[in-house]
């Protein structure tokens, strides 16, 4: 059964046919009730069905959005972590209409995924929406340079132009914290982490260090790669912190299972804040004091911003709050 086959049946010509299936009623384009009807009429008795595909041609859109991992999302370490993400993600594109399509061809390079190799299969989508701790710079740029459309869910840096993403606003909830452990009495805090590589970290690390001047107290930075435990909790321990700052909810989980050992209480003598939530598989029962991180609303409005571009509109960079967590890790200081 065609369009052809309708506008027969029903003595119309097949472009009535076609501005009725796609709903059009306006001043150029009026189809008189009655013709409407016998024309909804015969493809409700015949039971037609338009062509998807053809249907997305004709509109040069094929209503497909590409999700495009650099890491896998469903071993069991990370998928907890990027589920609420592609929760999002799925429940705005369903709003909107449209399908998703993840890619999972690409090849891996030096141990990660690249969006360009042989070619670019991101082009089968309409856009796509990128997910990761770290995107490739030079990709983006290049994506850019392409006009290919896409959203980032995270802030990225400039990458010869204006990346449009979907973020946490790490500065603003990492500040919040600081505050909140200067006015509990801490004088000497610690941020342990990298700091650096991910934007992620970066803004983390640059919302502790402003705080921490505003609030006129002493911070310092542990990293931690190559670091044990027990060699981090020392530096922490020389420096007399009483209050630390990990960047990875996993190593504050270590760290906390460390200080037990040395007969130091959670909170009472040493306090935790987690910057987020758990990216790996963190063995605790410490119900950490931080924040949480919008997930499923940042793969949300990725997608949002995604159909605005597609729709003609322009690139948008948006940052969500993250949400406080009282948690039991935190404790005023000791006198």
């Amino acid at each position: 059964m065609t369009q052809q086959d309708i506008a027969r049946m029903t003595g119309v010509s097949q472009a009535t046919v076609s501005i009725v299936l796609n709903e059009r009623d306006d001043a150029a384009v009026r189809i008189a009730p009655e013709t409407r009807e016998r024309v909804l009429a015969a493809i409700r008795r015949t039971g037609y069905v338009a062509d998807p595909i053809a249907r997305r041609l004709a509109a040069q859109r094929n209503r497909f959005l590409g999700v495009f991992t650099y890491e896998p999302v469903f071993p069991a370490g990370l998928g907890d972590f990027y589920h609420p993400f592609l929760v999002g993600i799925e429940e705005c594109a369903e709003r909107i209409g449209c399908d998703l399509l993840l890619f999972t061809s690409a090849p891996v390079v030096d141990g990660r995924r690249r969006i360009f190799d042989r070619d670019n299969r991101l082009r089968l989508a309409d856009g796509c929406i990128l997910l990761g701790r770290w995107l490739d710079p030079e990709e983006l740029a290049r994506l850019i340079a392409e006009g290919q459309p896409f959203v980032s869910v995270g802030r990225r840096d400039d990458a010869g132009g204006p990346v449009p993403y979907v973020g946490a606003d790490y500065p603003a909830a990492t500040a919040a914290q600081v505050r909140r452990v200067a006015e509990l009495g801490h004088r000497r805090v610690a941020y342990v982490g990298e700091g650096a590589g991910a934007e992620s970290h970066a803004d983390r690390l640059r919302g502790f260090t402003g705080a921490v001047a505003e609030a006129g107290i002493t911070g310092v930075h542990v990293r931690i790669a190559g670091s044990s435990p027990g060699q981090v909790l020392d530096q922490l321990e020389e420096q007399g912190c009483t209050a630390i700052f990990v960047e990875e909810f996993a190593d504050g989980a270590l760290l906390a299972e460390e200080a037990g050992r040395r007969s130091l209480r959670v909170p009472d003598d040493l306090s935790f804040v987690a910057l987020g939530d758990p990216t790996r598989p963190a063995a605790t029962d410490l119900d950490f004091t931080g924040f949480r991180i919008p997930r499923r609303e940042m793969g949300w409005q990725a997608v949002e911003v995604l159909s605005t571009i597609l729709d003609g509109g322009e690139p948008e960079q948006r940052l969500l709050p993250c949400a406080p967590v009282p948690g039991a890790t935190l404790a005023a200081a000791r006198a």
